[in-house]
């Protein structure tokens, strides 16, 4: 049962002093658990929330690997993960055999590929869609990275919420209700607010978000140079939420408490949906028999999140994760993690098994899950370009975002210029 989201928000404030600590300390050896004298294996996964990387996969791989032992740490959230990460890295010790890294932080971490493993493997060099092994080669054409899970979106929502306001409640007749752009999602939702009084959406932040994601150059463009603050799709964005948010939002900080009781407590109508969030939604509401899941999405398509696994060079046993970590995101493994955790698979194969063309879900009323993210996925219109400098600029927006929405601190103008000054900051 999944508590947490595959994204979440951070600080931001890890990313300078990673840098620097990698600069100060460079690489030493070692790192991961030693063979023991009678021969055996013991490596060290550490993944973050849920990868869907059950007791029994795991159980699996050992007995099929006889000699191995597998020892699973997962961190409560990838910010969690990302300071262990790079602190580690940087220290040339102390990292697991295979670590796992979030996309948003990615691009951080590919500065530094000469301390991972070359994990090239021809046998299984088209197992990935192409912008996921793209992005994990470096500029010496080394695979540093295997993808695991991508996030296409859909919208989820409260179907007893849907009837209350008058609006259609099966999941075909809501897609075509919302088919359109991000007027139109807006649009039902000043309908909804009008019908109910209730809130449409959760938070601005998750919304900009989903929004965000559909904007190939948000903050930076290819060469690097910052322009989150002077692109005018990035204001857009920001206005229309939040113009939004004043009389559609349930005004809950993402990954709050109170965030997550909004899922069980009806204080919203709809969330945007990759398929991870399906976890999260019934591991904070369980009880809840009216969420369901609509085969559409705002401008199209979109994918929100997604992880890799890694192999720090300075492990003991390479080799051996390296074998681990390429059997954990074969496609067959990839269609039991979506099975436990709502991971998508990056891994073109599974998109025509029958397990993932035919899944359901119980707890979203049946719905046919894995024929509408395959849907989605390939609804995918642009993957957004995140340097290294995405994750803290994103950071402040979401912060922005927060001000006016969920603390009320600030106006929309007020929190952009605040908003344009962390960014300079940033140099």
């Amino acid at each position: 049962m999944v508590t947490f989201s595959r994204r979440t928000t951070a600080t931001g404030a890890l990313a300078g002093a990673a840098a620097l600590a990698l600069v100060i300390t460079g690489c030493a050896s070692g790192g991961g658990e030693q063979t023991g004298a009678d021969g055996d294996i013991t490596l060290t996964v550490a993944t973050f929330n849920d990868f869907g990387y059950t007791d029994e996969l795991l159980a699996q791989y050992e007995a099929e690997n006889p000699g191995v032992t597998i020892v699973h740490n997962r961190a409560a959230t990838s910010n969690d993960a990302r300071d262990n990460f790079f602190t580690k890295l940087g220290a040339g010790s102390g990292l697991a055999d295979i670590e796992a890294v979030e996309v948003d932080w990615f691009a951080e971490m590919m500065q530094y590929s000469d301390l991972l493993a070359d994990l090239s493997d021809p046998e299984i060099a088209d197992r990935w869609v192409d912008w996921k092994t793209e992005a994990a080669t470096d500029a010496d054409g080394r695979l540093v990275a295997y993808g695991t899970d991508i996030g296409p979106e859909a919208v989820c929502y409260r179907a007893d919420l849907f009837a209350e306001a008058g609006l259609p409640t099966d999941r075909a007749e809501v897609a075509a209700l919302l088919e359109g752009d991000w007027d139109r999602y807006f649009e039902v939702g000043d309908q909804f607010v009008e019908a109910t009084g209730g809130a449409w959406f959760d938070s601005a932040g998750a919304t900009y978000q989903g929004m965000i994601n559909q904007v190939e150059f948000a903050y930076e463009e290819e060469e690097g140079t910052v322009i989150a603050t002077e692109n005018p799709e990035v204001k857009a964005i920001y206005e229309q939420v939040l113009e939004a948010s004043e009389t559609q939002s349930a005004h809950l900080a993402q990954w709050s408490d109170d965030f997550f009781a909004g899922m069980a407590n009806g204080d919203f109508a709809t969330m945007l949906c990759p398929g991870w969030m399906l976890g999260v939604i019934e591991g904070n509401a369980p009880e809840v028999t009216d969420w369901d899941i609509a085969d559409v999405f705002p401008g199209g398509g979109g994918n929100w999140g997604g992880s890799y696994l890694t192999v720090p060079a300075q492990g003991a046993n390479v080799e051996e994760a390296t074998k681990l970590a390429a059997w954990l995101t074969a496609p067959e493994q990839q269609l039991q993690a979506f099975d436990s955790a709502g991971t998508f698979p990056s891994q073109t194969a599974a998109y025509s098994e029958d397990a993932l063309l035919t899944a359901t879900n119980e707890y979203f009323n049946d719905a046919p899950v894995g024929e509408i993210l395959v849907n989605r996925s390939e609804a995918i219109g642009v993957a957004p370009f995140k340097s290294v400098k995405y994750f803290p600029i994103n950071d402040a927006l979401q912060k922005s975002l927060t001000r006016v929405d969920v603390d009320g601190t600030h106006t929309i103008e007020s929190s952009w210029e605040q908003f344009v000054a962390e960014v300079e900051a940033l140099g």
